[in-house]
């Protein structure tokens, strides 16, 4: 079901040659873009009749409005499961505790008497959230995008998530449930590359959506694809890929926890990624068994688990020990790294490359997916080597404030005209010595 890539004997190679032997989904990000190019310009130039002709195209719904009237929120959160209403409210109070400790404070430093720089942060104005549709249904990505979103101070949130034909042209009403919960009352039922256009340019009408100056959220390859067009117009968190998990572990981890928390990614997506990082034949071949009676006891099995699990994204990995599967983890930059190894927290704390680190057998994914309180909206494809996951940084922009007194410009003035005229700009040497009668306060 799942293939190994034998990498003990030889000595590891470095970087990119490492991050060439381990398995990786292909996601072809260019390829999508000239796809998704005419329809971010129709919605351009179209606006909500764009939007509608798209979800009758894509969705196989025929919408009279794309924006959700108030009155089909507060009926999804009137008849919402008991149960998942308090599962959410959790997973939201849990979310808030984390991403509020996330707030950052200004702070002025004075450089010389009489010279400070303070470094305010300040929230963007309005922000477009996306949640997906498609194969499931993802509530938790509406608290994973929206808490941290408000407690940056966001004013303006909006919301687009793909309208569902056996809910009548709306998005699930788990979604809208989880809107209503956060106070989110502007959501647009609309998916794919034309929500990320419509927050990009923006829509008229009554029901228009007003164009934001950030676009968020996980997505197919058409979002992302999007989100790689609009970059410059609009800010973007990442360009996300298919989910991955990798596994570090030794033969101290237990094989029926290993092989359940590979399942649990890969019934997220044929694209899925898990991949199981050991020096433990052994526990390689024990995984391997407990897949088997795992896989059959659920469901998504043909469409999601095995394609994945299957695939070339997929594979148990085996190294010569710990040491190495450390260098084999940060080399690969997986969304989720879980840690099943003796002395785990010691381990994990020498990971540098990872979205997200579970430590030892009680902290599984699923657990960051939903009641962490962590974030799950994270890099794939490798890019935790240089990007983090969603944040309340995410949402704030620092902003340096300069003030200087005239005796602090004018100790410095002749270093400044001496850096300019090295550059050869010496107009900007100037507009110092403009301010002291054209010559340079001696020192």
């Amino acid at each position: 079901m799942i293939y190994r890539i034998d990498l003990r004997g030889d000595a590891l190679p470095e970087g990119a040659a490492l991050r060439d032997l381990l398995p990786r989904a292909e996601f072809d990000v260019e390829a999508a873009l000239e796809k998704v190019r005419p329809i971010c310009e129709d919605v351009h130039h179209r606006g909500t009749a764009a939007l509608i002709e798209y979800a009758e195209k894509f969705d196989g719904v025929k919408l009279d409005r794309v924006r959700v009237p108030a009155a089909a929120l507060a009926d999804a959160l009137e008849q919402l499961d008991p149960q998942v209403r308090a599962a959410l409210e959790e997973s939201i109070r849990r979310a808030r505790i984390v991403h509020r400790a996330q707030r950052r404070d200004e702070h002025t430093t004075q450089v010389v008497p009489g010279g400070t720089v303070t470094e305010k942060w300040v929230p963007v104005e309005r922000v477009g959230l996306y949640t997906p549709g498609g194969r499931s249904v993802y509530p938790s990505s509406v608290i994973m995008n929206v808490v941290p979103a408000q407690e940056a101070g966001v004013e303006s949130i909006a919301l687009a998530s793909p309208p569902q034909k056996e809910f009548g042209g709306l998005p699930h009403p788990t979604i809208l449930a989880a809107c209503a919960l956060l106070g989110v009352d502007e959501v647009y039922a609309t998916g794919g590359a034309q929500a990320v256009a419509m927050f990009a340019y923006g829509t008229s009408g009554p029901d228009g959506c007003a164009p934001a100056n950030m676009v968020t959220g996980p997505g197919n390859i058409w979002v992302a694809a999007a989100k790689r067009y609009f970059t410059g117009r609009i800010g973007i968190d990442t360009e996300a890929g298919p989910t991955e998990i990798a596994v570090l572990a030794d033969s101290t981890a237990d094989p029926v926890h290993v092989a359940a928390d590979l399942i649990s990614q890969a019934e997220h997506d044929p694209m899925a990624a898990a991949v199981l990082v050991t020096d433990s034949v052994e526990l390689a071949d024990a995984v391997e068994k407990e897949l088997e009676p795992q896989v059959a006891a659920t469901k998504h099995i043909e469409d999601r688990i095995v394609p994945a699990l299957s695939g070339k994204q997929s594979a148990i990995v085996l190294v010569d020990g710990v040491e190495e599967g450390l260098r084999v983890v940060n080399a690969y930059g997986a969304e989720h790294l879980e840690i099943h190894t003796a002395d785990a927290a010691a381990v994990a704390a020498r990971v540098r490359n990872a979205g997200a680190i579970f430590v030892g057998p009680w902290s599984p994914v699923s657990l960051g997916d939903y009641c962490a309180g962590s974030n799950h909206v994270l890099p794939t494809g490798g890019c935790a080597c240089h990007s983090s996951g969603l944040s309340v940084q995410s949402f704030l922009r620092g902003i340096h404030i300069v003030d200087y007194t005239r005796d602090a410009l004018a100790e410095v003035t002749h270093h400044v005209v001496t850096l300019a005229e090295a550059e050869d700009l010496p107009a900007h040497g100037a507009a110092l010595k403009a301010r002291f009668g054209w010559k340079v306060p001696e020192q």
